[in-house]
């Protein structure tokens, strides 16, 4: 729902007229969403040597498989899932921004299969250029989709930025015995994706100011919705793996759990797109991220040679607040399938499959 729609409430349509008459706020920034996050390859070459954390028995998640947050074992009852995520703008009304950006960061701990319980807010603005109405109007989009999610903002910081950032540091709960990680799929699991893929292509054709109405809607539905059905896997027999989908695309975030679980795995050509992304990727839209991405895997993603460039943008495309790709075993795919589509995923969808092998994607 944008503040211009026939649904918007009074509050987001004081939003829209807070941002008129000011700079586009994706003009600002030289890219925008989990489009702007460093490349995978890069990402690796600079944590390559961070001293090991196998010092801290309480630590149940940290970095050795790129997961989604970070787990602290508190008692024998709770673990502390914590995370933060922050980007550049992805659309120019604040209040839609401040919103994507919150529903990204909390999507970790979703992911994680905890609840979340608190957040930060991360704030870099360039005060010369945008007016303090459009930057509350952020934090009021931020603060929205936390207390949907039963979350306070609780503080944060601010600096004064060049571009405009915005995101969370996001902290939850979950029970040790229920942490979801990347690292645990199983060879036989089928991957469930409960969100539809092209954000990237949206938000570049928004950029290039070539997203009707229909398309800027599909964009702002599935970055704002909530991964809250995370929660609730860790009870879900069959569950063995989940993480988000985000700025590494699906093939990238797939790779991870192929390199934590020591597998891997077979992903179709095919997967649910958004609406109207199909068309704008055979148009040649795309985002620079989506490139970087496909440079980042080398040749532990393989794609057979009849696979038109365009599809394969697709399963790079940063995804930014991306569905969950869930490794379930085949007898439990439906159940997981029913309860996603039941919180509201009605586009999920079985994408791949893990597989005994050395880590690596192949493309199917």
């Amino acid at each position: 729902m944008t503040a211009n729609s026939p649904e918007a409430s009074p509050q987001e349509a004081g939003h829209q007229e807070a941002s008129k008459g000011t700079v586009r706020l994706t003009s600002l920034a030289h890219g925008g969403g989990c489009g702007c996050k460093l490349a995978p390859a890069v990402l690796q070459s600079i944590l390559k040597g961070m001293p090991a954390t196998a010092a801290f028995p309480d630590l149940m998640v940290g970095t050795a498989t790129s997961d989604d947050a970070a787990v602290w074992r508190l008692n024998d009852t709770q673990a502390l899932v914590a995370t933060t995520d922050f980007f550049m703008p992805v659309v120019d009304d604040p209040f839609d921004f401040g919103r994507i950006a919150a529903a990204n960061a909390l999507s970790d701990v979703y992911a994680m299969g905890g609840t979340p319980i608190l957040a930060l807010a991360i704030v870099g603005m360039p005060i010369d250029k945008l007016a303090p109405e459009t930057i509350r109007a952020i934090l009021e989009g931020g603060a929205s989709v936390c207390a949907a999610a039963g979350v306070p903002v609780a503080g944060g910081n601010s600096i004064d930025s060049v571009e405009p950032i915005y995101g969370l540091v996001a902290l939850g709960l979950v029970h040790p015995d229920k942490v979801l990680t990347n690292r645990t799929a199983r060879a036989g699991d089928v991957l469930i994706l409960t969100k539809a893929l092209g954000v990237g292509v949206l938000s570049a054709a928004f950029k290039q100011e070539r997203l009707d109405a229909a398309g800027y809607a599909a964009l702002i539905a599935s970055t704002t919705q909530l991964n809250a059905v995370g929660r609730e896997l860790g009870d879900t027999a069959g569950v063995h793996a989940v993480t988000d989908v985000t700025g590494f695309g699906l093939l990238g975030h797939t790779l991870e759990i192929c390199r934590g679980s020591g597998l891997a795995a077979e992903i179709t050509a095919d997967p649910p797109l958004l609406a109207g992304v199909e068309d704008l990727a055979r148009a040649g839209i795309r985002t620079g991220a989506s490139t970087r991405n496909w440079a980042s895997y080398g040749e532990d993603v393989r794609t057979g040679a009849g696979l038109p460039d365009w599809k394969r943008d697709l399963l790079t495309d940063p995804q930014t607040s991306g569905g969950l790709l869930i490794a379930v075993s085949p007898d439990a795919a439906e159940a997981v399938l029913a309860l996603a589509r039941s919180r509201g995923f009605s586009a999920s969808a079985i994408v791949g499959r893990m597989t005994a092998g050395p880590a690596q994607v192949r493309v199917g």
